[in-house]
């Protein structure tokens, strides 16, 4: 099983009070510092636990890496010493100074947050301190994290540096709003592909870094990612969570956003952060120049026009998940009924004579639990769903809400800190606990799971056991969060047939399964799933650029995200996508990495300098 790590077990220090986590966690922090500026070997290796785990966002290189145990640690630190880390403190006040934390039978640690500057820029880290029984009762580090958050000189322009009065003297600000949407005075360095969530909230962290950016939209208004979805669709995360840069959502907002009402607020948050969007505008052609490592692109306009443009990067963010991915099915053209795929599925409502209909839904997802439900609502004569592999499940009203305790809550700490904290173990370890927590909800919601299961629906918790966090970070799918559909299924309202061979063809009346089982239907809507942003590359800029690219998601083979919000494979290619948490989170490291590019100190991951010291920051 990939990424599947034990989680070990340290001696336990009993009570430790708060000034003493803290006197203990500053010496640790002392003691690094001077281990680095000094760059030694010994004094490095003293510090950490051998089975200790790093994660590094672009703070000693310019890319996100997972290293696991206290040799490879040690000799990343020696590798990058030009990154030049001082100035470490620890946080005075909150949730996350220091404290003593007992996350799970077996471990206890000290675990506190920290500020750090670098040779570039200024960032915040965390670090979780145990007592290693085998060298007496010393503390040592367990799990460390650095993130970079600005680049010094080049902070964003917010709070204290917000910019003044505008300079009405050739062009007022409406004036000037309209010269710049239009890039009447110069070229986009970057052009964004798409203006759902990850395409503006990307927008907006490149301008606040005054990174002139165009993002080009095929649909007719922004928002409309949104709007012409399923008419039940809503975001499946809490608002807590789901806050975007510089205008969190009102207090007053729904736990749980509509469909629509979001699609409104990125046509508002568009205007608001004077993001530069051409809607109704698709890519022509694009290609690359090596030796000027630019683009050239050619866009189509809304009245049919076509724009040459020459940014030096381009970001694809049409989001995690790219074409539809529809499989081909023999006999599929003599089915008598009505097939489509779920990206197309606006409301049962559409469909006439309903109630004498049979309506099979293929897939088990979040799709398609919604449009099994949608078509139970609206009164269908019968709705079966098609599953073929298992799917994880949980409760929004219940297992969602133990994922964020302590962090992204009412009342809970300052939405950045927690995007720190919760991106701050590296990724195996981080599924490692979710293993337990994924047990935990299951302890939690056992009369659903067993309902369940007891109507034939399979469950699968995820390899290695890690639940949510591990099927969306590997596959993007595979789980429903429940708002109401499991109830359905459990009272035999929603059928569930499933097959693990899925559909070996389709029939004038139905489906012939690959049991040999038919199921009869008259409306049969594809849940399949998506392609990936990879698949969306090819269709827009075609092989030659996505022979280069790496998948856009999923794990690498050392733990890390595979080529999305980091380097893709392709020079000045980048992948942004995600939930609203994921996008508001690391569009400002992607955002850093084309500053940094631009500033002529960023180094494509895999160069090394001749002075044997790789990506220094």
């Amino acid at each position: 099983m990939a990424h599947v790590v034990a989680l070990p077990t340290f001696k336990q220090p009993g009570d430790v009070s708060a000034s003493q986590a803290r006197a203990i966690a500053e010496q640790w922090v002392k003691d690094f510092e001077s281990a680095l500026q000094s760059n030694s070997k010994g004094q490095l290796e003293r510090l950490f636990v051998k089975d200790a785990w790093m994660r590094d966002l672009l703070s000693f290189s310019w890319d996100f890496r997972c290293i696991q145990n206290r040799d490879n640690i040690v000799s990343y630190f020696q590798e990058n010493h030009n990154a030049d880390i001082s100035g470490i403190h620890l946080q005075e006040n909150g949730a996350f100074q220091p404290t003593l934390q007992a996350p799970c039978p077996g471990i206890q640690w000290i675990q506190s947050m920290f500020d750090f500057e670098s040779r570039h820029g200024r960032g915040k880290g965390t670090i979780r301190l145990v007592v290693d029984g085998e060298d007496g009762n010393e503390w040592k580090c367990y799990l460390m994290h650095f993130r970079l958050k600005e680049l010094k000189g080049h902070e964003e322009k917010v709070g204290i540096r917000r910019p003044g009065s505008y300079d009405a003297s050739e062009y007022n600000w409406q004036q000037r709003r309209e010269r710049q949407k239009e890039f009447l005075d110069e070229e986009p360095t970057v052009l964004i592909v798409g203006a759902g969530q990850s395409g503006l909230i990307i927008g907006a962290r490149l301008q606040q870094l005054g990174i002139p950016s165009l993002i080009i939209e095929r649909l007719g208004r922004v928002g409309d990612t949104w709007r012409n979805r399923y008419k039940t669709l809503s975001t499946h995360d809490p608002v807590h969570y789901c806050h975007m840069p510089y205008i969190p959502f009102p207090s007053h907002w729904p736990m749980f956003t509509p469909k629509d009402k979001l699609a409104d607020w990125l046509e508002a948050y568009a205007s608001l952060m004077e993001l530069n969007v051409w809607c109704s505008t698709e890519l022509q052609s694009s290609s690359f120049d090596e030796a000027t490592q630019s683009w050239s692109v050619a866009v189509k306009r809304a009245d049919g026009s076509i724009r040459d443009l020459k940014p030096k990067h381009v970001i694809l963010a049409t989001g995690t998940s790219g074409e539809a991915s529809i499989p081909h099915f023999d006999g599929i053209e003599n089915f008598k009924g009505t097939v489509y795929h779920a990206s197309k599925h606006k409301d049962a409502s559409a469909h006439s004579d309903l109630s004498n209909k049979r309506v099979v839904v293929v897939g088990a997802g979040n799709s398609s639990h919604d449009i099994c439900q949608n078509f139970y609502n609206t009164g269908a004569g019968s709705v079966t769903m098609l599953q073929r592999g298992g799917t994880y499940v949980l409760s929004a009203k219940k297992g969602l809400f133990m994922i964020f305790t302590g962090t992204y809550e009412e009342g809970g700490p300052p939405t950045e800190e927690c995007d720190v904290m919760g991106q701050s173990m590296p990724l195996p370890v981080n599924l490692a606990f979710c293993t337990l927590l994924t047990q935990a909800i299951k302890n939690v919601e056992k009369d659903t799971q067993e309902g369940l299961a007891k109507a034939g629906f399979q469950l699968d918790y995820g390899e290695g056991g890690g639940g949510l966090f591990r099927k969306y970070l590997t596959l993007g799918g595979g789980y429903y969060i429940d708002v109401g559909c499991s109830q359905l299924i459990i009272d035999g309202k929603v059928k569930v047939k499933s097959n693990p061979g899925g559909i070996k063809s389709f029939t004038p009346d139905g489906l012939l399964l690959a049991d040999g089982s038919e199921l009869k239907a008259d409306i049969v809507v594809l849940a399949t799933g998506y392609q990936t942003m990879r698949s969306t590359a090819k269709t827009l800029f075609g092989d030659k650029v996505a022979s280069r690219l790496g998948n856009g998601w999923g794990m690498t083979e050392e733990g890390e995200m595979d080529s999305v919000w980091r380097y893709s494979g392709h020079p000045n290619f980048w992948f942004m996508g995600g939930n609203l948490a994921l996008c508001r989170g690391f569009s400002q490291l992607l955002a850093l990495q084309i500053k940094a590019s631009e500033l002529g100190i960023y180094e494509a991951p895999g160069t090394k300098k001749s002075n044997g010291v790789q990506n220094g920051a």
